[in-house]
């Protein structure tokens, strides 16, 4: 006799290993084509986003978090899984909200009160056999995309950050103004991006040695070599157009520390990138979703931000900490 259809009340079980989706073959002009095109559009509008702040970040921040938040949720979803949508989302979404109008004290808060409510609404839920899927998939995914992405916001904001923790003098003696925030978030997507760039078009002219074979079979270590020297050598072309048209934005970091910091944040894009990678390769999808011509989903263009831009305001507070004695 065989076994019925399979009830959404069982527990939820792994799936087998995913095909691999690099293993076909890639129109590779078309998809570059797709994708300089989709950059065409959304690069003017980013750059705008960042030269304006406040509220222009602060939407840009909370429309890609649900988004982003979404694709996860469908990824997970694909697994068996039930993830607590709504809540997710409203979490994720009010985290940047909470990181403009308050503190990182209170979106810590706020990943506290989440975590419960999770907990709570999973109580009321019909499929207690899920629980541990259900409410670790529902905060991972306020983690993953809300929490780290609202890092943008305070990144943007470093003056206000600097100010309130070591006061105006502190900042006025590092050279730390209204904007310096514009140039170090534009600073660190720029090398992301061109770290993603560099990466592709050194992957495709010399790869050979697979960089992590079993999460994305397509990704080898010379284009991981590429990216990181394309990273690097765009922040420091960065830095010195800043230096030329705007030099008090990006007074804050001399050239040593801009160069350490791009060989940094170009390793962290990659490993953002391959924890995508990790991701999709369970959920048995190319892409987390098909929003960006030549690019995927939401998830895929901002998997090595939500790494970079986290770890590089922790590295900039680092950074003045030291320098401010």
């Amino acid at each position: 006799m065989s076994d019925p259809a399979r009830s959404p009340r069982e527990p939820v079980r792994p799936l087998p290993p995913t095909p691999d989706p690099d293993g076909k073959p890639k129109s590779g002009r078309s998809d570059l084509q797709l994708r300089l095109l989709t950059a065409s559009v959304l690069i003017p509008y980013v750059l705008f986003a960042i030269a304006e702040g406040g509220l222009w970040v602060l939407a840009t921040v909370i429309v890609v978090t649900v988004l982003g938040q979404r694709e996860f949720y469908r990824m997970i979803e694909d697994k068996g899984a039930h993830p607590i949508v709504g809540f997710g989302l409203a979490a994720g979404a009010a985290l940047p909200v909470v990181a403009y109008i308050g503190n990182e004290y209170l979106t810590t808060v706020l990943m506290t009160v989440a975590l419960l409510v999770v907990m709570i609404l999973q109580l009321g839920r019909r499929q207690i056999t899920e629980a541990l899927a259900s409410i670790s998939g529902t905060f991972f995914g306020i983690f993953y995309v809300g929490w780290l992405l609202s890092h943008v916001i305070v990144l943007r904001e470093f003056h206000d950050v600097i100010v309130t923790r070591y006061g105006e003098g502190v900042a006025t003696r590092l050279a730390i103004v209204d904007d310096t925030g514009a140039f170090l978030l534009a600073y660190t997507l720029a090398v992301v991006v061109w770290s993603d760039a560099g990466a592709y078009f050194a992957g495709r002219a010399y790869g050979k040695r697979k960089l992590a074979p079993r999460i994305s079979p397509g990704k080898t270590v010379e284009g991981a070599i590429g990216g990181v020297v394309g990273g690097t050598i765009c922040g420091l072309v960065f830095k010195g157009l800043c230096d030329l048209w705007w030099p008090h934005l990006s007074a804050v970091l001399g050239w040593v520390p801009v160069l350490l910091f791009g060989i940094m944040l170009s390793v962290v894009a990659i490993v953002g990138d391959l924890v995508e990678s990790l991701l999709k390769r369970d959920a048995q999808v190319k892409d987390a979703g098909a929003l960006l011509p030549g690019m995927g989903g939401v998830l895929d263009r901002i998997d090595a931000p939500l790494l970079a831009v986290p770890i590089f305001y922790y590295m900039m507070l680092l950074y003045v900490f030291v320098q401010a004695g």
